[in-house]
């Protein structure tokens, strides 16, 4: 009986240590604030072969020894957030930081109003829509229009003036219906007032156009000294003007581009109302 207490006493010796040392390790690593791993068994140590007796004697102490294993392998209560599994420290953040946008920084662009609408028909007058305390939106019509002419708000242009050597070259004065004055002072209706002081004040030329027969003329002004060219020619009285032609005041350049002739006239729209 004393060989078996001798024994029987090592062997809960030595699982006690061994509960012990790990229920130290995993109290050292509950502070550092790593995760715990899982305490390991402790494998007993192999006793020696005792007779039928002896094992029978030995399983007794042993019973309750193993029951209280549980007990010594809990580790002490470390501090809060600490001996954390990677899962529940995961957990434990994501429940205190909300990785959701806010709703003040959600974009609603798509609950609001569309600003567009859409008036669908054919012909007739269109649709009146209803007025609303919302930003104006457009409207967009699909499908065969008639459009409204009314009264020309300004003499409508029938074609353009482009300079395209000295003073101003690049820019352009409109030619409109009726006779038209060319010159450099603004009062003129086609003023050449680009800084070219050769070009005469006032009526250095005329340039008409007749709606009735839908074409142009130039009518150089023979009252002033400077002469004007048409095509490198100086004309001495009206001469019809053609698309692209080139006329030569002072020292600038001018093409005549028209938009007005035997394709279009105003005329066409007007008779349509």
């Amino acid at each position: 009986m004393t060989q078996q207490n001798a024994k029987s006493g090592r062997f809960l010796g030595s699982l006690k240590d061994a509960l012990a040392a790990a229920s130290r390790d995993d109290t050292m690593r509950g502070a550092n604030a790593k995760p715990a791993a899982a305490p390991q068994a402790v494998a007993p140590l192999p006793p020696t072969k005792p007779d039928q007796g002896q094992q029978m004697s030995a399983s007794t102490p042993a019973e309750p020894a193993a029951k209280a294993a549980p007990a010594a392998a809990a580790p002490a209560p470390a501090a809060v957030g600490a001996g954390l599994s990677a899962a529940e420290a995961a957990a434990e953040v994501k429940g205190q930081t909300s990785l959701k946008v806010q709703d003040k920084d959600k974009h609603v662009e798509f609950a609001a109003p569309p600003t567009t609408r859409v008036v669908k028909g054919g012909g007739g007058a269109p649709q009146p829509v209803p007025a609303d305390d919302g930003p104006a939106r457009t409207q967009l019509v699909r499908g065969k229009v008639d459009v409204q002419r009314g009264a020309f708000q300004q003499d409508p242009v029938v074609g353009w003036l482009v300079v395209v050597g000295g003073p101003g070259i690049g820019c352009f004065r409109p030619i409109f219906e009726g006779n038209n004055t060319v010159g450099r002072s603004a009062t003129q209706r086609i003023p050449l007032d680009f800084g070219d002081d050769s070009i005469s004040s006032e009526e250095q030329a005329y340039i008409r156009y007749d709606s009735s027969s839908r074409s142009f003329l130039f009518v150089p002004n023979l009252a002033k000294t400077n002469i004007v060219s048409l095509n490198d020619k100086r004309p001495t009285g009206a001469v019809e003007l053609n698309q692209m032609d080139v006329i030569t005041m002072g020292r600038t350049q001018i093409v005549f581009v028209p938009f007005c002739g035997a394709d279009f006239d105003w005329a066409e729209l007007t008779d349509k109302k």
